[in-house]
């Protein structure tokens, strides 16, 4: 399988992690001793699923070292736009790939296990889209300070994992609310809205469960999507905010 890591660009001004790249890609920030990035790489490498990687948002390597087939696209500037190539150079290099992994660069805790878990979870559906969440209690337990985001539904609070997977060919297809869902993707209530009121009002009321907001948000976005509730903290614990920086510089430290 291949994997599609977006690496998120250079922080504009205004935004929270811009005094610590100080106009470097936020990829590139330092932890345990190495890139963000690399960490990431290290985890796609270490599996024995992942057979090419493609890294979207980077020109060059910029001393990253990845012992696998690996192909670079530029930044498209627009998270969408940046899927789409990754997609397509995915594609044209594995043109029968049914799967590919879609990861963010700002994960550096997760491990080659962790990998195969999701290869291994995506065998097991046929669906567009399979979305890994993470519960409440197990991102606190893991991660008791990073303030995350959740969904509050009415069999647990979730959070989104940055990595799971997509349908080679899915995100080729022009679907404008997919660009609504991508500019909310921090906001659930959001997303809610934009996939039906009666998403919506079950996530307000606490009425939904998981599989039954699942199965609304797709039957308005017209694909098939599995969430599937992933045991492992690291794959949400994403680096957006300086204090998350901080933990995972802590935690790392920590060994």
């Amino acid at each position: 399988m291949d994997v599609i890591i977006t690496t998120g660009g250079i922080p504009a001004p205004g935004e929270p992690l811009i005094e610590c790249t100080q106009g470097q890609p936020k990829a590139m920030l330092e932890i345990g001793g190495k890139p963000m990035l690399q960490w990431v790489l290290d985890a796609f490498i270490d599996s024995p699923h992942v057979k090419h990687i493609v890294l979207v948002g980077l020109t060059d390597l910029q001393g990253l070292t990845c012992s696998k087939s690996v192909s670079l696209v530029p930044d498209q500037h627009d998270m969408l736009a940046n899927i789409r190539a990754g997609l397509v150079k995915s594609l044209e290099v594995n043109p029968y790939e049914k799967h590919v992994l879609m990861a963010a660069s700002d994960i550096p805790a997760i491990t080659a296990p962790m990998v195969n878990w999701v290869v291994e979870n995506t065998a097991r559906h046929d669906a567009d889209l399979i979305y890994n969440v993470v519960r409440r209690e197990t991102m606190e337990a893991r991660f008791p300070s990073a303030n995350r985001t959740y969904i509050r539904l009415r069999d647990g609070d979730f959070c989104g994992g940055d990595l799971g997977t997509v349908r080679a060919d899915l995100a080729l297809i022009d679907r404008s609310i997919w660009q609504i869902l991508i500019s909310q993707r921090k906001n659930p209530v959001r997303q809610a809205l934009t996939v039906g009121l009666d998403t919506l009002l079950g996530v307000i009321t606490r009425t939904s469960t998981l599989e039954q907001t699942v199965r609304r948000a797709c039957r308005s976005l017209q694909i098939q999507g599995v969430a599937v509730e992933c045991p492992f903290a690291e794959m949400a614990m994403d680096i957006d905010k300086p204090h998350q920086l901080e933990i995972m510089r802590a935690d790392f430290d920590q060994g």
